[in-house]
């Protein structure tokens, strides 16, 4: 953590700025951090703030301002670094943490080297004290002392940068000195030392003229405004001047200048940020007494050389002294040794071959000597290690130090890394339109986004694949991407010349040792876009430490990149496509077909294992557990603690890729056992797009392969999410519902599993009642609740009564409908399944509601609604606000209309067909009882539109019967047409009473 008050008062943290709100609150942390090291009476910080005029609330202001100050440090990690007691405050920060402390270590180091002569050191100091300013000092903070804090500043600044005039000119730049003090001349005309400056400078570039120019502008301003004449130091500078006597710099032996970098790449594309960020290292913000240095890593191919290059040519005017290259190999079998290196840099430093030590000491000692003061850049390209370059390293804080490499190289001191990721869909097609350069790029831009895809915006790919084109000037850029398509072709057609990825990738794969190779090999056989540690050791065979050994040598190997923490906590990883390719290469040439296939059994046997233990604990659906054959490896390292929607957040894309992969390659037992995982984790976050899609696609499979207990169990899942969450129906969605619901009853008959039983049934009594058959509702979710009690499926038992409960309830039988949903609230309670106990809670306020009974059903509704909240599962709230805002309508209250609102958009949202057509008519009977049935018209005509297509009968008779009631007071025709069906219906429902209560 840092501080600034060079320019905005902020803090500093991983390179991210963060400023306190409130300018009186900076202004007290400036003070604070100007007065470093000592205790400040709470006196004294009134005084700063407000001089003499303090206000009553002063002492108050004062106090809430270090609560403010102290929060805010704490949050950002520095702990309570502001100390306070009877006798005052105190900021415990060290001072090279505020860049006004460090300005001036640097400025007084500057001075002390200055004074023994070394002057390029001393400008170092000065220019990286200089580079701390960001602006106007203090220039967000308030208080009554800034004015004078601030002047003291720039009054410290300005000395620094005369300072460096004279430093400057010891070494002989007067021009630079011309050119860098011009613009402080015209800011502090006035100002006698810097207008000195300013005059040696011009007179020792041969400008004498300008030199005295500058002399007598100085002269008339003084007299003007001060009525003074020029102090007799500067006067007798202009008399040196005008006599042509003033002394020229010392002469200073000329050491030859490295100029050793390669050509800039012409057709560099993309990477701004990068460069702007590895110029920022190279050149800002520089500590005054340590050397800089600068890291890119990234994969093989990705254009970290392209990038150094580029960012050392932009810096090397900031090191006129001489930029150092070599490219250390570090990929290679043998890198380069730094002794030979130090050898080729001391010759370039001027150094005669045979003064050139034989010990490694001493040729870093020498190397050392030579750079002491100078400000020279050093590129070290394509480092392997630590040790290769640690001798390299410059010893003087005026130099720079680029490096390389594959890994990083984190035991470098100091060293700030920049990890280089592939291009941007966007990069990569702009770089292919520079390598190809004839305007196909712009013309098939289409195509063009396939091939930068295909390249996995990897830039090397991406410059060969343009190489390609260019020699190649008939191909449409189609030609190229059905080429690239064939992934076992891929690494072939993805060489030109020199340029090959294949052998890129070789050069970090054969640096790996064995079991690191081996476990590059088998991870790339999953086709799953990234993954945890776990899957390391079960592939290996191996303890996860054992294993998340051999995964970091990839990830420092760059073959594979850490993604961070996951939602669980789990570590995560990811292949590049292209690395993937070349692992699943190197695996179908170094391992048989039998370990190749036992390492994917293990891998997807490991995320069933996982997945079957945590699904146990995912509130939803009690539907029967039924598995199959698949393998489970016993894995000792699953945490059983592990909160189990976090790891199915965590593990969710890679899941379906998973079962994907395991439909493609025909293995029917593990891919209906994981979708079978999955469906209560897709319910409760409304997954039913990806729901729906997984199951389609288990049950084409196990079809094909004859495994009805895998297309039962898929089935069961599909029924649902098709019934309640989708909103395209050809027909009535009840129908399909119960042909499905005794499909499923005579596929799980015969398997034998008459858990399934009991659930298919359960099915078959919501149709039922649909249907308006209540009776045979009641028979079959007794038949439902027979046999979950035979076979101890309680979660069969609590949706058997719920189900009774609905048949019971259209029967209008609300004692007995009571008594099973009690049941069913117990039973789910003992089960542990949150979830399901709110969808009870809310069929017990319906049924509340329909007794009249509302303060009972708004109790158990906001219970209902609680729950849903705290697992964010929007869809069982939806029904929980659909009932309360009829509650609401029934009390006459104003949140009626608002609550329904919020149930209709989540119903819409989650293509809950059944719940939108409600909310309307809800929404409806609310604008029937505010007088406005032409409103009520539209919401209950697309209420009536959508149970059509629900198939529900009694439902669908109460939407006719409001709709009949809007129409009344606008087209009686039409009202007398609504009537009559919704007549019709309520007979064939047997509720003479409800058709006795519509107008003939």
């Amino acid at each position: 953590m840092r501080f600034t008050v060079l320019g905005p008062v902020t803090v500093v943290t991983a390179e991210h700025q963060h400023r306190l709100p409130r300018a009186q609150t900076r202004g007290l942390l400036a003070y604070m951090l100007l007065n470093l090291g000592q205790r400040v009476s709470r006196e004294a910080m009134i005084e700063a703030l407000w001089g003499g005029a303090a206000p009553s609330t002063a002492k108050s202001q004062v106090h809430n301002a270090i609560t403010v100050i102290r929060a805010r440090l704490a949050e950002l990690g520095a702990g309570d670094v502001f100390v306070g007691g009877p006798s005052g405050y105190q900021l415990l920060v060290e001072a090279d943490q505020v860049d006004a402390a460090a300005f001036e270590a640097s400025v007084r180091r500057a001075r002390e080297v200055a004074s023994r002569g070394a002057h390029d050191e001393a400008v170092a100091l000065l220019r990286g004290g200089l580079a701390m300013w960001q602006g106007p000092p203090l220039a967000d903070a308030s208080g009554a002392y800034v004015d004078a804090a601030r002047a003291r500043l720039v009054e410290r600044r300005l000395t620094a940068y005369e300072d460096l005039a004279d430093a400057e000119l010891e070494l002989g730049r007067a021009e630079a000195v011309v050119t860098e003090i011009a613009p402080l001349v015209d800011e502090y005309p006035m100002r006698e030392r810097l207008r000195a400056r300013q005059m040696t400078a011009l007179y020792r570039s041969g400008r004498q003229v300008e030199a005295l120019q500058s002399y007598r502008a100085y002269r008339t301003l003084l007299a003007e405004h001060e009525g003074l004449d020029p102090g007799r130091e500067i006067a007798d500078l202009e008399s040196l001047i005008l006599r042509a006597e003033l002394p020229e710099a010392p002469p200073r032996e000329q050491a030859p200048v490295p100029a050793l970098l390669p050509p800039d790449i012409p057709d560099f594309t993309g990477r701004g940020g990068e460069v702007d960020a590895v110029y920022r290292l190279l050149t800002e913000n520089r500590q005054p007494t340590a050397l800089a240095i600068a890291g890119i890593a990234g994969m093989g191919g990705v254009g970290k050389t392209t990038l150094a290059v580029r960012s050392a040519h932009l810096a090397a005017t900031e090191y006129p002294d001489g930029q150092l290259y070599v490219n250390l190999r570090g990929a290679q079998a043998t890198p380069l040794d730094p002794g030979d290196v130090l050898a080729r840099f001391l010759r370039a430093l001027g150094v005669d071959s045979r003064a050139i030590p034989h010990d490694l000491a001493e040729r870093t000692e020498l190397y050392r000597s030579k750079v002491a003061g100078r400000r020279v850049l050093v590129v070290l390209d394509n480092a392997a290690s630590e040790e290769q370059i640690r001798p390299l390293l410059p010893g003087a804080p005026t130099c720079a130090v680029l490096i390389t490499s594959r890994a990083r190289l984190t035991g470098v001191e100091g060293a700030r890394w920049i990890d280089l990721e592939v291009f941007s869909p966007g990069e990569a097609i702009e770089l292919l339109a520079v390598v190809a350069d004839d305007g196909r790029v712009a013309a098939q831009r289409s195509d063009a986004a396939e091939i930068a895809r295909l390249c996995g915006g990897l830039p090397l790919a991406v410059r060969v694949a343009g190489a390609r084109l260019t020699a190649r000037p008939t191909w449409r850029l189609a030609h190229l991407a059905r080429m690239l398509g064939d992934e076992r072709q891929r690494l072939d057609r993805l060489a030109t010349g020199d340029l090959e990825v294949r052998a890129s990738l070789a050069l970090s794969y054969q640096a790996l040792d064995p079991e690191s190779q081996r476990l590059l090999r088998l991870l790339g056989l999953f086709d799953v876009p990234h993954f945890s540690a776990w899957l390391a050791a079960a592939v290996l065979e191996r303890p996860v430490d054992d294993a998340a050994t051999h995964l970091e040598a990839l990830v420092d190997a760059q073959l594979l990149s850490g993604t961070g923490t996951d939602e669980a906590g789990q570590n995560r990883y990811r292949f590049h496509d292209l690395v993937r390719l070349y692992a699943r290469e190197r695996a179908e040439l170094e391992d048989s077909e039998a370990d190749r296939s036992a390492a994917l059994a293990r891998g997807f046997g490991g995320w069933l294992a996982i997945a079957e233990r945590l699904a146990a604990r995912v509130p939803g659906p009690p539907f029967a557990p039924i598995s199959g054959s698949a393998p489970r490896p016993a894995l000792g390292w699953v945490d059983d603690g592990a909160d189990p929607l976090r790891w199915f957040d965590a593990e969710r894309s890679t899941l379906i890729a998973a079962i994907r992969q395991t439909c493609a390659l025909g293995l029917d037992e593990l891919a209906f056992d994981l979708a079978g995982c999955m469906e209560k984790y897709f319910d409760i976050r409304g997954m039913y797009t990806e729901w729906q899609a997984v199951n389609t696609r288990v049950i084409e499979l196990c079809r094909a392969k004859g495994n009805l207990r895998g297309e039962a169990v898929m089935r069961r899942g599909l029924t649902e999410v098709i019934t309640w969450n989708t909103i395209d129906h050809t027909g009535e969605a009840m129908v399909r519902f119960e042909t499905e619901a005794h499909e499923l009853v005579e596929m799980f008959e015969a398997l034998g599993e008459r858990r399934g039983m009991s659930d298919a049934e359960v099915n078959c009594a919501w149709a039922a009642s649909a249907k308006g058959a209540s009776g045979e509702a009641v028979e079959h979710g007794l038949r439902a609740l027979r046999l979950a009690e035979q076979t101890g499926h309680l979660g069969g038992e609590a949706r058997a009564h719920v189900a009774i409960a609905v048949a019971r309830g259209e029967q209008r039988d609300l004692m007995d409908a009571f008594a099973h949903l009690t049941q069913a609230l117990e039973r789910i309670r003992t089960l542990g399944n949150p979830r399901y106990e709110a969808a009870v809670l809310q069929f017990m306020g319906i049924g509340f509601v329909r007794a009249g009974d509302l303060d009972s059903a708004e109790r158990v509704l906001d219970e209902s609604l609680a729950i849903s909240r705290r697992l964010s599962d929007s869809y069982t709230e939806v029904l929980t606000l659909l009932e309360l805002a009829r509650l609401y309508l029934h009390r006459g209250d104003p949140r009626a209309r608002t609550v329904a609102e919020t149930s209709l958009a989540l119903g819409r949202e989650y293509n809950m067909s059944h719940h939108v057509a409600d909310s309307l008519g809800v929404l409806g009977e609310i604008e029937l009882a505010a007088g406005r049935p032409d409103k009520a018209a539209k919401h209950l005509e697309e209420s009536v539109a959508l149970w059509r297509t629900r198939g529900w009968l009694s439902f669908l008779a109460n939407a006719l019967a409001k709709l009949g009631k809007a129409y009344a007071e606008i087209d009686p025709q039409l009202a007398k047409a609504a009537f009559d069906e919704a007549r019709d219906l309520y007979f064939r429902l047997d509720n003479a009473e409800a058709a006795a209560s519509l107008p003939a």
